[in-house]
């Protein structure tokens, strides 16, 4: 044997890195034998051969260094060992655990390392747990060590479930033992989730139920404060969270657990009533009626108490999401026929409790009953059943029995409460719900609120007729007639009641939606007939009462488009009454015509959500709308007064919009099909689809002819710039040239602007190629022609800001080229300061074209892209520009700035801000405002960069808040109000100077500059007082 083993004599080096990190307490010699090992340069019998010495030496300390480094080497290289190495690698370890307690660490990080071993053969598992359980004292072990522990445990959890089961209770009694004490929240978060598993794992829990409750519960409520900069990152919610899982796991705790709840809930200790609530609720997912049988007195006394008497709404909410759970934990449980329903026990209770306060809705306990009787009630369709079937009753004669206004919409939404809860619950006989028996009563509470002179009391009778119209089949054809006849009443509520008509209005597109034959029998006749009345009424009366109602009833016919058939009837009244407003009696204001726009825009908003009435609207508005415009255009020798009016800008932009909003949603077959009508008719003249297309002369736009037709290029833009990308355009190639002459060779700013933002438009969505570079080559040599002739320059750079901006958005490599040319022209005399605001353009979001929902090529983070491309190159301009432009430079930035995400700003804001507050002195109020709104949030988000700047900031504020621009002043308050988040020892020394300052602007003649003032006064004021 000797002979034997002087031939395996271990090789001098691994001799030696032995003794250099047992007797020399190095550390690095462990990595090193660990990476040999791993390289098949030593096995690990020759490892442990080397420590023989020392793993048998009488001092402590010395067989600790030894286990210490074979545990470290086993934790890199378990997954090499072979079977038979592991057998006695265990049985060495256990022996090992008897030894001094200097050992044990060592010994456990080894056995840790085994425990992750795949080749470990049966049965060792139980056999090191016992050894741990009888040898190891853990609670006296250090918090790394007890780790270490609980993370054998866990090994063997994983890969070793079913023989730890065959321990039965002897695994779960031991754990008990090797946590009770454990004080670390590392510690515990391992723990808590052991026991977990032993819960959910279905392990043996035998007669040791109650010892594994206490050794957790015991924790309960967790009252743990993390210490300041944690490095572990164990948050007090971490805990509660571990904790709840185990407590609200079993059933087989509730005998225990319920009564420490209710001892809890009770308490004076806020947290730990929020805790309870919240475990309670979630044990009721697992718990039934058995478990809650004993307690459910008791807990209804606990939740009913904190609803009642509680002065925090958290733990109000917990409290009725507590009752919510229990209630539906008692409806789910299957009953046997000689069972007790501890449900119906249980509601019984709770109306007995809370149903005499739904009769005095003047006390202050009659909304927590309610509220607890809804929490109850929405948990299940029986609870739902017993509950408003007792309350219904008694509310409603609570309602006749009470007259003042107050008292009845208390009532009123109470009974709201209960009616939303039965939208949850569905019934197979329409008969069968309980709200059957009452709908007459329910109607009959509803008119007469609807009817009463209180606008508080009609607005809750507005929410509940919704509500139950939405059930099904409770609404009889009478019911909706007077129901209709109300909306109707309501929506034209003079300006006093405007939060009651905009309520109505609502409510009709809902229930039309819902009931729509009735709407169209009931409510359409009678706004045709107040259109039509209208008519007259509007220009031969001219009062403000009758203009308000011919605008109420247009709001009217586009709130209850809500059902394509709808639709299909208040869409031709509309483009009807556009149509007759050219009559001989009629002097149309363009106020009038774009209300009627609007109320056609909503409906087509309306429409989009179904790809029918969208179609519909399409080809019925769209081609009428257009031969109206087209009419409108034409010479004639006796001009409608509808015809100028239609010729407005400002009419013009509501039709394009109402065209834009009616194609965004189509599909693209049907996309194709309408442009083959719509650019004919601009290109070609091509009338043929439009109504009543017998024009006196013809539609020529881009010839030579009136301004008038030219106009309308508004409204091609509006359709061929919100077709899909995938939609061919003819003769695209004639149009955009025509377009380009426009835009830069007509002295209408309104024709040419509408005509290079269709070119923009139509150029950000086309493919990449040949096409798309000769079409940017054109656009560049009319822009650059235009600017160098003067006559129509401002034109040309109005082409190039939106070419610009259409390159932008889709990253196009040419953007950079135009922007440059932009930057060039803030230096122009005539053009910087429009220049300066087409930054402003180009990081806008835009309404008629360029836009995502119009199908534009719009590239995520282009602001920051444009942001990263440019601000560099503005900022060196601005330093190389002449004193008489660099108010250009510095408007330019500002937009920029203004319109840049600020955690995008924020990096860059040491090297910006002397820019920004030099741009505070700008005598331009735009570049003012401009500044102030990007400033703001920067004070908030970003306060120790600013307050370096102090002075200059509370001086330049103080200024502007004098300035002659409303905007500016209140933009100046704000920022005033915002210098208060800056670190108080900073602002202190100007606390004086600015309260006497701000003094001036509470006399100031405009309301909302005075609000500001008293709001930012008031903050410095209690600048450095205590708790503020």
């Amino acid at each position: 044997m000797a002979a034997a083993v002087g031939a395996a004599a271990p090789p001098g080096a691994l001799w030696g890195l032995v003794q250099d990190f047992v007797m020399g307490q190095q550390e690095a010699p462990a990595s090193q034998v660990a990476a040999d090992v791993k390289s098949g340069s030593y096995t690990i019998l020759q490892v442990v051969e080397a420590l023989g010495s020392s793993l048998e030496n009488p001092e402590p300390r010395t067989r600790a260094r030894g286990i210490q480094l074979l545990s470290q080497v086993l934790l890199q290289c378990y997954s090499l060992l072979l079977e038979k190495e592991v057998v006695h690698l265990i049985l060495f370890y256990e022996n090992r655990l008897k030894d001094h307690h200097l050992v044990i660490p060592s010994v456990l990080q080894g056995l840790r390392a085994l425990s992750m071993c795949g080749s470990l053969p049966p049965g060792l598992a139980v056999s090191v747990l016992k050894a741990i359980f009888q040898e190891v004292h853990v609670q006296s072990l250090l918090q790394v060590d007890r780790h270490t522990v609980y993370s054998i445990i866990t090994n063997f959890m994983r890969s070793r479930e079913e023989e730890l089961k065959g321990l039965g209770a002897d695994f779960t009694f031991g754990f008990i033992q090797v946590m009770d004490g454990e004080k670390d929240p590392r510690n515990l978060l391992v723990a808590f989730r052991i026991v977990h598993e032993i819960i959910s794992r279905d392990y043996s829990l035998g007669p040791f139920v109650e010892e594994l409750f206490e050794v957790t519960s015991c924790y309960f409520p967790i009252d743990f404060t993390p210490p300041p900069n944690d490095p572990y990152g164990v948050q007090r919610e971490d805990l509660i969270l571990s904790l709840r899982a185990v407590l609200a796991s079993t059933p087989r705790f509730a005998e225990f657990l319920l009564p420490l709840l209710i001892e809890k809930v009770d308490s004076e200790i806020l947290s730990a009533k929020l805790d309870s609530l919240q475990t309670l609720n979630a044990c009721c997912a697992v718990y039934g009626q058995k478990e809650l049988k004993d307690f459910l007195p008791s807990l209804w006394a606990s939740i009913r108490r904190e609803v009642f008497q509680t002065a925090s709404e958290r733990v109000e909410a917990e409290g009725l999401a507590a009752l919510h759970s229990l209630t539906a934990c008692l409806s789910r449980s299957v009953l046997r026929a000689d069972a007790e329903d501890l449900l119906d026990s249980f509601l019984s209770n709770i109306l007995q409790d809370c149903r005499h306060h739904l009769c005095e809705p003047d006390m202050k306990l009659v909304w927590p009953s309610a509220k607890l009787l809804q929490a109850a009630a929405g948990a299940s369709a029986r609870a739902c059943d017993h509950i408003t079937s007792n309350v219904l009753p008694l509310l409603l004669e609570q309602f006749h029995k009470h007259s003042q206004s107050s008292q009845r919409r208390t009532i009123l939404e109470m009974l709201l409460g209960f009616l939303k809860l039965q939208q949850k619950w569905s019934y197979e006989d329409k008969d069968e719900g309980p709200l059957s028996g009452f709908k007459d009563q329910l109607c009959s509470v509803i008119f007469m609120a609807l009817a009463d002179p209180s606008t508080q009391l009609q607005l809750v009778g507005i929410r509940t007729l919704t509500v139950l119209g939405s059930q099904p089949d409770l609404l009889s054809s009478g019911d909706l007639e007077l129901a209709v006849g109300h909306l109707h009443r309501l929506s034209f509520l003079e300006e006093d009641s405007q939060s009651c008509r905009v309520a109505a209005l609502e409510a009709s597109g809902a229930l039309a939606t819902l009931y729509p034959e009735a709407f169209s029998n009931h409510l359409l006749p009678r706004l045709a007939k107040e259109l039509r009345r209208g008519d007259s009424d509007v220009t031969r009366e001219g009062g403000p009462t009758k203009c308000s109602r011919h605008l109420y009833c247009l709001q009217a016919l586009s709130a209850v488009s809500t059902h394509p058939s709808i639709v299909k009837e208040t869409l031709p009244l509309l483009l009807q009454h556009l149509g007759q407003a050219n009559k001989e009696y009629m002097t149309t204001a363009s106020s009038e015509v774009i209300a009627i726009c609007q109320s056609l825009q909503q409906i087509a908003e309306k429409c989009q959500q179904n790809p029918e009435s969208c179609w519909y609207f399409h080809q019925t508005a769209v081609p009428y709308l257009l031969a109206l415009a087209v009419q409108a255009s034409m010479p004639e020798k006796e001009p409608s007064f509808l015809g100028k009016v239609l010729l407005e800008d400002e009419v013009l932009t509501t039709l394009a919009s109402v065209i834009g909003t009616a194609t965004t949603h189509l599909s693209p077959e049907l996309a194709a099909q309408s442009v083959t009508h719509i650019v004919p008719l601009f290109l070609d003249g091509n009338t043929s689809f439009l109504p009543e297309n017998s024009f006196p002369s013809r539609f020529q736009p881009f010839q030579d002819c009136s301004s008038g037709q030219r106009r309308l290029v508004a409204l091609l833009m509006a359709f061929v710039c919100s077709l899909p990308r995938n939609v061919e355009i003819p003769q695209l190639n004639q149009l955009m040239q025509e377009l380009l002459k426009i835009s830069c060779q007509h002295s209408c700013s309104f024709s040419s602007t509408a005509a290079a933002k269709c070119f923009a438009g139509l150029l950000n969505k086309l493919p990449a190629g040949q096409q798309l570079d000769e079409f940017l080559q054109l656009a560049m040599d009319t822009v650059e022609a235009g600017l160098g002739s003067g006559a129509f320059c401002n034109q040309a750079f109005t082409l190039l800001l939106w070419v610009t901006k259409a390159l932008v958005l889709r990253y196009h490599p040419l953007s950079s080229c135009l922007t440059t040319r932009l930057m060039g022209l803030l230096s122009d005399p005539e053009l910087g300061p429009a220049a300066a605001d087409g930054f402003s353009l180009l990081m806008s979001d835009c309404t008629d074209v360029l836009t995502r929902a119009g199908h534009a090529d719009v590239r995520i983070m282009f602001r920051q892209r444009f942001f990263t491309d440019n601000v560099p190159a503005l900022v060196q301009g601005f330093h190389a520009a002449p004193q008489g432009v660099k108010p250009n430079y510095l408007k330019g930035l500002s937009h920029v700035l203004n319109r840049l995400p600020k955690p995008v700003l924020l990096p860059e804001l040491p090297t910006l801000l002397s820019l920004l507050l030099e741009a505070l002195s700008c005598p331009d109020s735009v570049v003012q405002l401009s500044t102030l709104n990007c400033l703001q949030p920067l004070l908030l988000e970003a306060p120790q960069v600013m307050s370096l700047h102090v002075d200059t900031l509370v001086t330049k504020f103080l200024n502007l808040s004098s300035s002659p621009s409303m905007a500016v002043r209140i933009a100046a308050l704000q920022c005033m109000h915002a210098l208060t988040r800056l670190p108080t020892p900073v602002l202190l020394p100007y606390k004086p100077q600015v309260i006497r300052a701000l003094a001036k602007p509470l006399d100031d003649k405009k309301r909302l500059v005075r609000k500001e003032a008293v709001s930012a006064r008031g903050e410095w004021f209690l600048l450095g007082s205590p708790g503020s």
